[in-house]
């Protein structure tokens, strides 16, 4: 009927299947007949998904903003290499003011506004987080 090869553990197996009735079979393996009583089909189960619980994030404390201030705030977690702006000093729409070391590499961050740095508030060397705030426009 039909005529398969199997190796197991480095010994190859011949395997012929001579007749197949409802749930018996007569098998040939390397030229050894044997008659097989065949169960039920076993069904694999399904992977399971497993989904990470996330907690809600706390509540943060509400920024306040002084009319005609911007922020310029964190994008992505990661360490301050560069400042190249001081408090007072006049900046252009979308001059770089740092640069953030961020998975090995190096994202300058622009001013979204042009204005007058009003505070730096970190150094070269700080790491920061997604969000925090990291100079002050007026």
């Amino acid at each position: 009927m039909r005529r398969y090869k199997f190796t197991i553990g480095g010994n190859q197996y011949n395997v012929e299947i001579k007749s197949l009735e409802e749930n018996s079979a007569d098998i040939e393996v390397n030229g050894t007949s044997y008659q097989v009583e065949l169960g039920k089909e076993i069904k694999t189960p399904q992977t399971p998904k497993l989904v990470r619980y996330t907690p809600p994030a706390p509540p943060k404390a509400p920024v306040l903003t002084i009319p005609g201030t911007s922020l310029i705030k964190a994008p992505l977690p990661g360490t301050i290499i560069a400042i190249s702006v001081e408090p007072g000093m006049a900046i252009k729409l979308e001059q770089p003011v740092l640069v953030l070391e961020a998975m090995k590499m190096e994202n300058n961050i622009f001013a979204d506004k042009p204005g007058i740095v009003k505070t730096v508030r970190v150094a070269v060397g700080d790491t920061v987080m997604q969000g925090d705030i990291l100079i002050e426009i007026e």
